[in-house]
């Protein structure tokens, strides 16, 4: 214990200063803080609520964008259909249907810019999605899940691209081991993941 008023120190259970008679105010001095101490658990159970996203969960949610891409492009089509005129789609049709197709060029047109078409459009949707405020595409947000750099920050349109792009090199591992190994690496990444510096999380 110290005294208030002129600092000198004064016994537990003394009413008053014996150097100047200031009251003490029974209040013990400094080394009472545990403060620091508190803080230190908090940290910790915040790191306990890292939660990576499974093989599993990241599998429905690529099923719900494969719906989702699906009916966009039917709707597109449907669109189509009065633009180019039904008589123009059939013959494109039997074109393909016969035996021995003659591929006109506007036949080879029309495939390469649907191909295109489709592969810029899903390119988009997926960059777009998971460098936005969201970090994920519809069946991501669907399931709770977020794309995130490996500090667990949202990534950039760029880093969203390379990562849409390092699936190729996914897809070319034989019995779809890049994609299997979200199941059972350390902190969930494919192949994918890993080449981009991402991580897929689970919302808490």
């Amino acid at each position: 214990m110290f005294c208030s008023r002129c600092g000198s120190g004064v016994a537990d259970g003394t009413s008053f200063c014996a150097a100047c008679g200031q009251p003490v105010a029974g209040v013990p001095s400094g080394p009472i803080s545990s403060a620091p101490v508190v803080s230190a658990p908090v940290i910790a159970a915040g790191a306990q609520n890292v939660a990576y996203a499974g093989f599993w969960l990241r599998f429905v949610a690529y099923l719900i964008d494969s719906v989702v891409v699906f009916a966009a492009f039917a709707a597109l089509i449907l669109i189509s259909i009065p633009i180019f005129g039904v008589s123009y789609l059939q013959q494109l049709a039997s074109g393909l249907s016969n035996s021995e197709p003659d591929f006109s060029p506007a036949l080879i047109f029309v495939i390469f810019d649907l191909i295109l078409a489709i592969s810029v459009a899903v390119w988009l949707y997926y960059a777009f999605m998971e460098s936005s405020t969201r970090q994920g595409t519809l069946g991501k947000m669907a399931m709770g899940l977020t794309v995130t750099d490996t500090a667990g920050q949202r990534i950039s349109f760029g880093r969203a691209t390379g990562r849409f792009f390092a699936k190729i090199i996914t897809g070319l591992v034989p019995f779809a081991i890049g994609y299997i190994m979200a199941g059972f690496t350390a902190k969930r990444q494919a192949l994918h993941d890993m080449i981009a510096s991402c991580l897929v999380m689970r919302r808490t």
